[in-house]
């Protein structure tokens, strides 16, 4: 009798593991942040920027849990001549260069070739031994200390390394404009020297200040790869994530598709920089490949990019860098005692990693941009805007062409997005 039991019940064991079994991968069990009514905002946001004459052209592409779930694009990449902005429009991404820098010399970091605190001076003896410009004296000299300590590569990957910014600073600003380390025609290795001459304008590790920093980064990926940078990113990123649309230089066969570039004046009127001057830097092959600006990039290309990094640093079988760095690179890096961060504030409740601004803490007030707890973003001169939102495995990529930078667009985006803000939000988690 018990064998005829144990059968049985064998026979019933054997038969429910045959049925089809519910997972949470399954259609009817995974929500999506953007839904239905996330689509319906953000098309009516996006619409109305350019209807409001706000923006010439918009472009958003939003990809989830491995998904596209939004792409749209609204007005205008060339409004004088007609031109649709769409997926393959070519736009000037500027400081949405500085996160491909970071990832180059980060794949160097895990070759063994530098660690993080590192003094920037054992792979680059031009930053040895730097002087702090503390003011000038009653004959007009310039007073002058020594560094508290070396510029570390952490510095320069966070903006605390202290490199002089402000050509209008009294003292420093004339040297800076006589250096002229960021002109067109200098090599890496002749800005890196031009920089390194120059007194930094605070300690290192005390300020966060915004500047050439990056273009540091690019100077010793250089140094320590051997290749050229551009070489080295193509070779490195690009070619490998298929981001075939993604250079410095535009050649002449894809002109038509490189957007008009905006200026918004303060009556709130567009008008369109001369071509000349808003291409002057894309159209040729300049000496200087700077790491902090200068790429061009489709929406398309640059999904492809921010999808490596929210599947930790593989995509499309190509794997970049290993799930740790990317996780290092998106750790806040900031103490607490840096308490001078310049604008970053503006950003929201940030810190500051590997070339991202890392959120710590959710909104805590309506005003504030909208986001997730964990994500890491950057964004450009010209308004673009990208983040990774591991949380909800989600990146996003808004490209606009207009200057001066306007982050009421982000802000609009990102609640078109997430949904208004509640003060219930304010209580969320936060990353300590």
């Amino acid at each position: 009798m018990n064998k005829i039991i144990y059968v049985l019940l064998g026979a019933l064991i054997f038969v429910g593991a045959c049925q089809p079994s519910k997972t949470v991968e399954s259609t009817e069990s995974v929500s999506y942040v953007v839904n239905d009514s996330a689509k319906t905002r953000i098309d009516a946001t996006l619409k109305s920027l350019v209807d409001s004459g706000k923006i010439a052209g918009v472009s958003a592409l939003i990809v989830e849990k491995n998904k596209e779930v939004y792409f749209n694009a609204f007005g205008h990449a060339d409004r004088e001549s007609n031109i649709p902005m769409d997926r393959n429009t070519l736009t000037r991404i500027f400081s949405m260069t500085k996160p491909v820098t970071g990832v180059a010399l980060m794949t160097l970091y895990e070759k063994g070739a530098f660690q993080l605190d590192d003094s920037l001076a054992k792979y680059a003896p031009e930053f040895a031994n730097m002087k702090v410009f503390k003011g000038i004296d009653a004959s007009g000299k310039l007073i002058l200390e020594p560094a508290k300590r070396p510029i570390t590569i952490r510095d320069i990957t966070r903006h605390t390394a202290g490199f002089a910014t402000n050509p209008e600073m009294p003292g420093l600003g004339p040297l800076l404009k006589a250096a002229d380390p960021m002109n067109k025609e200098n090599t890496l290795a002749e800005m890196a020297k031009k920089l390194a001459s120059l007194p930094l304008a605070f300690h290192p590790g005390e300020q966060w200040a915004y500047g050439p920093s990056v273009d540091v980064q690019a100077f010793l990926v250089e140094r320590l790869s051997g290749k050229p940078f551009d070489q080295y990113i193509k070779e490195t990123i690009f070619d490998p994530l298929k981001m075939s649309n993604t250079r410095y230089v535009v050649p002449e066969s894809d002109k038509a598709r490189f957007a008009a570039l905006y200026r918004k004046g303060d009556d709130g009127k567009l008008s369109r920089i001369p071509d000349e001057d808003a291409n002057a830097f894309n159209s040729k092959d300049w000496p200087l490949k700077p790491g902090g600006f200068g790429l061009t990039s489709t929406v398309d290309d640059y999904m492809r990019f921010a999808r490596m990094l929210v599947n930790e640093g593989t995509f499309d079988n190509a794997t970049i860098l290993k799930p740790e760095t990317v996780k290092l690179m998106a750790t806040n890096h900031l103490a607490d005692s840096v308490k001078e961060r310049m604008w970053l504030p503006s950003k929201g409740q940030v810190g500051f990693g590997i070339d991202f601004a890392v959120r710590l803490h959710p909104p805590a007030t309506a005003s504030e941009n909208n986001g997730v707890v964990g994500e890491f973003f950057w964004d450009g001169a010209a308004s673009t805007l990208f983040w990774v939102d591991p949380v909800n495995e989600l990146t996003a990529v808004l490209f606009v062409q207009v200057l001066p930078f306007d982050g009421k667009l982000h802000k609009k985006f990102r609640d078109a997005i997430y949904g208004p803000y509640s003060p219930q939000d304010s209580k969320a988690v936060s990353l300590k």
